[in-house]
Order: C-alpha cells, then structure tokens, then sequence
C-alpha cells in the first residue's frame, strides 16, 4: 500500500474519530492523508474540524441528494477525483450502493461487538443503552469491512471493555470510545500493511 495512505472520512456527526485519525497522524501513529471529507447533513461538528484542518470537504446532504444510487453516486464520484486508497466511515449513518472498485476498500467502526446490537436504527447511544438493557458484562467496538447492508461485513478486529453496573448509556459510550480510538487507526494501519485476507466471513491476519 502507498505511504502515506489516500484516505477519505465519510462522517454523520460530532467528528470526534475524524479528530483522533488527525491527533493519530500529528504523533506519527498513523501515515495517513486524508485527502477528502464528506458530510451526510449540514451544520455538523465533523464539519467544523476538517474545515479548521484545513482538509478538503465535501457536504452531500442525504435529504436533498436523489435516491440511494443517486446519492451513492455522489459520494463515490469525489472518491475517485481525490484518488482515494480507503474509505473509512467514521460515525457515518447512511447507507451506501458500493461500486465493484470499492469492494474491499472501505472500514468502518461500530460500538458494540458484532454481530450484537447492530443493523438499522443501532448507532450511538441506542447501541450503549440496549447493551445495559439487555445486562450484558462486557461490550467494545467493532471495526469491519463494509457492504451493502448494515453492519454486516468482516469482522478486522474487536476490542472489549466492561459494563459497569452502574452504567448510563453515556458513561458505557466514553468507555466504548476510547477503544475505538485504539481499534480504528489499528484496522488502518493492517490494510495499509495489506495483512488483511478476506477469506468468505473471516478476516485472516497475515505477516508484516
């Protein structure tokens, strides 16, 4: 893979994991360029920290942007002009029609260990909550590749943490998100090493 790796950030929020691939990089933890931000709605946070970045950034608003393949088409267009390597999806809620050259080439992180407490409707603190609701022990974030449906392709890595018993779903999300600021720029770093072997469901970790 190309030192450093074209990347593009597609994102939906506050851009608290755009900030942590930019604090990454400044450490000389991650050899990234992120050559491209989306945003899927206006006035996001996300937008504010690429704009004081200085990256180059994109709004695509889902309401007002056609259909699926409409809006899919947009957003894979600017991909390709930045010539992007990987795509990360970085709390990035909406659903894409992936083109065949972007198979493989897109990551993105959920919070919760999958295939638990994802699909439709599960993305934030909806996740952290079922999670308490459901009284499970422990609980984490899963970085994975991306298809054509929810939270659905291979798993690359997990990482846990504990649920306390006196968790609110926003005590259990800051735990949960400090292990997606480990786990995320890890997943980045195993494409970009081209370690990662897709083989049916299972993710194989090759040798550096």
């Amino acid at each position: 893979m190309p030192s450093p790796l074209h990347v593009a950030v597609l994102l939906s929020g506050s851009g608290r994991t755009l900030q942590n691939f930019l604090d990454e990089k400044t450490a000389g933890r991650l050899d990234i360029d992120i050559r491209l931000v989306i945003a899927s709605k206006p006035g996001l946070g996300g937008s504010g920290r690429a704009i004081d970045a200085g990256l180059n950034h994109h709004l695509i608003d889902r309401k007002t942007s056609g259909d699926l393949h409409e809006f899919s088409s947009r957003i894979f267009a600017l991909c390709d002009e930045a010539k992007v390597d990987l795509i990360c999806l970085a709390g990035w809620l909406n659903l894409l029609i992936i083109p065949p050259h972007y198979a493989g080439r897109i990551i993105n992180i959920h919070p919760s260990l999958l295939p638990s407490f994802g699909g439709r409707g599960m993305y934030g603190h909806k996740v952290h909550q079922a999670v308490i609701d459901y009284g499970c022990k422990i609980s984490g974030c899963t970085v994975h590749f991306v298809d054509d449906a929810y939270d659905n392709g291979p798993v690359i890595l997990q990482r846990t943490c504990p649920v306390m018993e006196t968790d609110t779903a926003d005590t259990l999300a800051h735990r949960v998100f400090e292990e997606e600021k480990i786990a995320f720029p890890e997943g980045i770093r195993l494409y970009q090493q081209g370690r990662l072997k897709v083989e049916g469901r299972r993710v194989i970790l090759g040798n550096l």
